[in-house]
């Protein structure tokens, strides 16, 4: 079975891995984002997928833009039986889908029509989701609207970050693109079409989504503070500065008393009064441009007061 497999980042590449270890695939092309600065240095860097394509010696294409004429020449010379298609990082042109006879194949990391877009796994993470999976699915014009083919479920931890889950979902994706491939070539399986009225959204995240609203519960910034990790995680103002702060919600039986973002003071624990009488306690305080301390040596490098605030 002839594939091209398109991809660039961490996510995609023990798909990438599995496929080239299967005999029965031969990945004839691999299509990822161009070598960009990365960095404090700026030095140019590979992507991911670019340094496991270039250890198995296989043809490399960078183009700036997917839609550039010469890359529907080359895909057509190669005549595909399929495209896979993971975190590529560009919108495909509708003129270059019927190329693949079996279509172009991707790993979408939510159970569509659920969180459709960007960022699955940080949304699911920050919407409070306990189950999440993996939708391998035909791409089509839309965003993430294409018919669908497999799917399998994974819990989320109940303290798991964004990271922790993306990893946990790249390894169990990569069995199913191929049993999703095996099904395709072999007739076996038919796509489906999503209840479009069920879909639900996970934009491409914003700075400001990372703005600590000291009005929602402990328990939802905490969800938020787990799934904008690292980036752009869960940030406040303190004394005019911008302050990334960590944290676990308090539970049990309390009474609180303070506006929302309200600092409280223990020794060396700071908690926040949070939305709806909840209390969020601070594990660690990064300021801008600085390393991460614990909430103790913020307590007493910035001899924080209680009844202090966050927030502006």
């Amino acid at each position: 079975m002839r594939v091209v497999f398109c991809g660039t980042p961490q996510f995609a590449v023990p798909s990438l891995k599995y496929l080239l270890a299967q005999n029965e695939f031969e990945i004839v092309s691999v299509y990822t984002q161009p070598d960009r600065p990365r960095g404090r240095g700026q030095e140019i860097s590979f992507s991911a997928v670019k340094e496991v394509a270039v250890a198995a010696g296989l043809d490399i294409q960078q183009p700036a833009k997917v839609r550039a004429p010469e890359v529907e020449e080359h895909l057509r010379k190669l005549a595909p039986d399929a495209i896979v298609i993971i975190a590529y990082g560009q919108i495909i042109p509708a003129r270059l889908l019927p190329i693949p006879r079996l279509g172009w194949i991707n790993l979408h990391a939510s159970l569509l029509p659920k969180d459709r877009g960007a960022a699955p796994i940080q949304w699911a993470i920050a919407s409070g989701e306990t189950v999440t999976g993996n939708t391998t699915m035909r791409i089509d014009a839309g965003m993430d609207t294409g018919e669908m083919l497999l799917q399998e479920e994974l819990r989320i931890g109940a303290e798991e970050t964004a990271p922790e889950l993306a990893g946990r979902l790249a390894e169990m994706g990569a069995p199913l693109m191929a049993r999703t491939l095996r099904g395709l070539v072999r007739g076996e399986l038919a796509g489906r079409a999503q209840d479009h009225a069920g879909a639900t959204l996970a934009p491409m995240l914003k700075r400001e989504d990372g703005r600590i609203e000291w009005r929602r519960t402990a328990t939802e910034i905490f969800n938020r503070m787990r799934g904008f990790a690292p980036w752009p995680g869960a940030y406040t103002e303190f004394r005019g500065q911008t302050w990334h702060l960590r944290g676990k919600p308090v539970v049990g039986v309390f009474t609180v008393t303070g506006e929302p973002g309200t600092i409280l003071v223990e020794k060396d624990l700071v908690s926040v009064v949070c939305g709806e009488g909840s209390l969020l306690d601070i594990t660690h305080v990064k300021q801008e441009g600085r390393k991460e301390i614990s909430a103790g040596e913020f307590l007493r490098g910035a001899r924080v007061k209680e009844g202090e605030r966050f927030g502006k």
